[in-house]
């Protein structure tokens, strides 16, 4: 019989949520194991080595300045460091009859928020005034917040503000659509608001975009070394099959027959694996958690090309009238980092948010769609080799905020002594982000704190409103 190992909690997954309440519950001198049934840490927010590619390869997650908890685990870490921080966002419109793709750039200016990029905004040819005075109404309407309830669909919202057809194409769906990675109709115009309240409107240090620079698994493996060094201790390839109360502790059974054993457990994972080690307890000790049926996954597709000569002088942009919602250029965003080799190709990744079709859709379909509607934006594509391409889909890539969620997403402590839940789709106030992620890890550890008897806030403040914005923010 294997030996019992012992401490104050169990963190079940080490993903950003698992890693936020690991980190927090060890920094405050608990003794913390971590189980992740991966060989990795970092969870949906991974890397890999693709065996055909010869490549590391990534779904390319990004950040903003709004992202508080994120931010101030990164920089606990060090991966701060390998985080690049753009001020401006281009949003391209495909070149027509020859032409180069017409650029239409937001970023901030002088003005006080929440007008530091309305001179940029005014200027964007991609909009008409018609189009831009609707949007300036609609954003009027977040200036004082969010709405507090998510049972509106963004959809309504939209006909409600009398939003026009190309302000819906080349406004709100770029930003919408790539930020909560699904169709108005399943977004509710409380998280699609605070989106926008975050980002545009309530100071400009919000809407700054950050990319990390490493491979994401990569990038997060400075987040599980601080732990460690916290004295987590960390066991990878470690799948728990069994959950038991036994008296006034938990008792967490791997695959391997290893047992773990503590006061406290935190299950920091998807809500289909918190159902599953939920639903093996006995009925009386179930945790009473409704609507588990009303969580839905959303995809995300990313294209990898590798060109033989650089087709692009941008790290970045969005793409209008395409299926393609961004483009990465991996070569440029990572040129700094140690290691990386000069190259006369270009890394580019392409990535597809709400790819519901192309979860039916074959690779060389997906990727020769994605070419051509590239070359569009860039017209060296047309002349550039492909040296080697590869498709990543994510089916279950982000939870979907359906209007009338948040009656549903639980909090951190549980109906259990002892039991405690993290994950995005927990009630964090954030959508499927990494910043949710991160903030329901401390929440956990908030909640396992206070039951000991310990009022500790581990969450970082939000970030505060600047300029006028400070006037009127709720």
């Amino acid at each position: 019989m294997s030996e019992i190992e012992q401490s104050d909690v169990i963190v079940i997954g080490a993903g950003l949520a698992g890693l936020a309440a690991a980190v927090a519950l060890s920094g405050a001198g608990a003794k913390v194991t971590l189980l992740e049934r991966k060989p990795y840490v970092g969870g949906r927010a991974y890397s890999y080595p693709h065996p055909a590619l010869e490549e590391v390869i990534d779904s390319q997650h990004v950040m903003l300045g709004c992202c508080t908890n994120l931010i101030d685990l990164c920089r606990l870490s060090g991966a701060d460091k390998h985080i690049r921080w753009y001020d401006a966002i281009t949003f391209l419109e495909p070149g027509v009859q020859g032409k180069s793709a017409r650029r239409s750039v937001i970023e901030p200016g002088f003005l006080p928020s929440p007008g530091h990029s309305s001179f940029s905004f005014l200027k964007a040819p991609m909009l008409s005034a018609g189009d831009k005075t609707r949007i300036a109404a609609g954003l009027l309407g977040f200036m004082r917040g969010y709405p507090a309830t998510d049972d509106e669909p963004f959809s309504e919202w939209l006909k409600r503000t009398k939003q026009t057809k190309r302000a819906i194409l080349h406004f709100w769906e770029p930003v919408v659509v790539g930020a909560l990675n699904d169709s108005f109709e399943r977004c509710s115009t409380r998280y699609a608001g605070q989106v926008f309240y975050e980002s545009f409107l309530k100071s400009a240090e919000g809407g700054r975009l950050g990319i990390p620079t490493q491979p994401m698994s990569e990038f997060y493996e400075g987040v599980a070394e601080l732990a460690v060094q916290q004295g987590v201790a960390l066991r990878l390839r470690t799948s728990v099959d069994r959950l038991e109360n036994v008296g006034d502790e938990w008792l967490a059974t791997a695959s391997k027959g290893e047992s773990y054993r503590a006061p406290s457990v935190v299950l920091a994972l998807p809500f289909e694996q918190t159902q599953r080690l939920v639903g093996g307890l006995p009925e009386a000790d179930r945790v009473k958690l409704p609507g588990f049926d009303k969580f839905v996954h959303a995809p995300i597709t990313t294209v990898h090309v590798w060109f033989d000569r650089a087709v692009t002088e941008m790290d970045h942009a969005a793409l209008l009238d395409t299926r393609i919602q961004w483009v990465f250029n991996k070569s440029r965003i990572r040129r700094d980092e140690p290691g990386v080799a000069e190259e006369t190709g270009q890394y580019l990744e392409l990535v597809i948010s709400a790819s519901f079709a192309e979860l039916e859709m074959g690779r060389e379909e997906i990727l020769s769609s994605a070419l051509k509607e590239l070359a569009g934006f860039f017209p060296g594509v047309k002349d550039a080799k492909v040296v080697k391409a590869g498709i990543l889909k994510e089916a279950r890539a982000t939870f979907s905020v359906v209007p009338g969620l948040d009656r549903v997403r639980p909090e951190a402590k549980t109906t259990i002594a002892g039991l405690f839940l993290a994950g995005d789709w927990t009630r964090t106030g954030w959508p499927s982000t990494m910043e949710g992620a991160v903030r329901s890890g401390r929440l956990a550890a908030e909640a396992v704190a206070e039951a000991a008897g310990n009022r500790v806030r581990f969450l970082t403040p939000d970030a505060p409103a600047s300029g006028l914005m400070q006037l009127v923010s709720r």
